[in-house]
């Protein structure tokens, strides 16, 4: 029987060192780089969209929003990866110096694509879970106007509220925010 050959896991700093140097982005699951692929039209859309309105709604307040570029380390295991939109509620902690790897994300916002939805749904919620920082997780669909809003409570468990129609809107308790889903799908094609 031949053996298959093993795979360097990186370490940390390793994947930092090739993170920082690299054009496309990769998520470090377990040692491994695993490269992200590009999003669609409608999942960039979505994503300014939302930016745009947590920059109007966090206005005044302590939070802080970021988008995709911000690397998050979810300490406990020691992942990274790239959510499409997050808050801050405190000062941002990060990592090292250079300021690109975020440790105390609160709200973590992913637009659910065909190839990432049960990633992002499974081991990706699994893992940000542990962060004690982390508050709420909002999953937005690009194919019609509905997000699923999950709040944890404070004896640790996690509620899910869902909100759909363009009429509706999320509200997001730990940083005191409505967002309306028609801004979030402002010029998005839904029958695409």
């Amino acid at each position: 029987m031949a053996t298959l050959p093993q795979t360097k896991r990186l370490t940390p700093e390793e994947y930092l060192a090739s993170e920082r140097k690299s054009e496309a982005k990769h998520e470090l699951i377990h040692g491994e780089r695993r490269e992200m692929g590009g999003a669609s039209r409608w999942d960039n859309r979505i994503t300014i969209n939302l930016i745009q309105a947590l920059g109007g709604c966090l206005s005044g307040t302590t939070g802080e929003v970021f988008a995709s570029d911000m690397r998050v380390k979810v300490t406990p295991s020691g992942r990274y990866t790239y959510p499409d939109a997050l808050i801050v509620r405190e000062e941002p902690q990060f990592e090292d110096e250079e300021l690109d790897t975020l440790l105390n994300p609160a709200v973590i916002f992913e637009v659910l694509s065909g190839s990432t939805e049960g990633y992002d749904r499974g081991e990706k919620f699994e893992h940000y879970r542990t962060l004690d920082s982390f508050t709420e997780y909002v999953l937005i669909r690009q194919d019609r106007p509905h997000a699923e809003h999950y709040e944890r409570e404070n004896d640790g468990r996690w509620m899910l509220s869902e909100v759909s129609g363009l009429e509706a809107a999320l509200t997001l308790a730990s940083v005191d925010c409505e967002l309306a889903l028609a801004d979030i799908y402002d010029g998005v094609d839904l029958n695409a």
